[in-house]
């Protein structure tokens, strides 16, 4: 893994269109330090950069970390999401082992490994589960990050990873970091 200057956060926030305006609030729940996966897949490309612009002034403003899923760096972010290119922090989602590897061969940092538990995003997808999550990464010198159905108290009773990441435990009903 590449030697960074600033710490790799534990604790992220995957955004997309069902938080809508609680999104704003979500990003104030963030303790300082942590990432912001910003996606937003379905919003419309003009309105999908206002929203990103937004979101990373609230980042600097809050010392967050913001990376940018499927495209290409370049709009104020510290790193990509999934893309093949870009500078910065290199995060990628993982769902199996073959995924994992491929990942670490395209210089990510951070894997995230879902979907260790239901999850509204994707309803009715396989459950890895926290042994079969864990093994996915084993071995992988990245940043191994739980996702789907996660939250703190969920997290605390996982083994084998290094944090956490989630759209509901930061929105209006969710627990944080509690």
């Amino acid at each position: 893994m590449p030697h960074r200057q600033s710490p790799i956060p534990t604790l992220w926030l995957m955004t997309d269109e069902r938080l809508g305006e609680g999104l704003w609030a979500a990003l104030r729940r963030l303790p300082r330090g942590s990432g912001v996966v910003f996606r937003h897949y379905a919003t419309a490309a003009r309105e999908r950069r206002a929203v990103f612009r937004r979101v990373a002034r609230v980042a600097r403003a809050r010392g967050l970390v913001v990376v940018r899923a499927g495209e290409r760096a370049g709009f104020g972010e510290d790193g990509v999401h999934g893309a093949a290119g870009g500078s910065g922090l290199r995060t990628a989602p993982a769902h199996d082992r073959r995924e994992a590897v491929a990942a670490v061969r395209r210089g990510a940092e951070v894997l995230f490994v879902s979907p260790v538990f239901a999850t509204r995003s994707h309803p009715g997808a396989e459950v890895l589960g926290g042994r079969k999550a864990r093994r996915i990464a084993q071995g992988l010198p990245v940043v191994v990050i739980a996702l789907g159905g996660m939250d703190a108290r969920r997290f605390r009773k996982l083994a084998g990873f290094e944090g956490w990441a989630a759209i509901d435990a930061w929105g209006s009903r969710g627990s944080g970091a509690k």
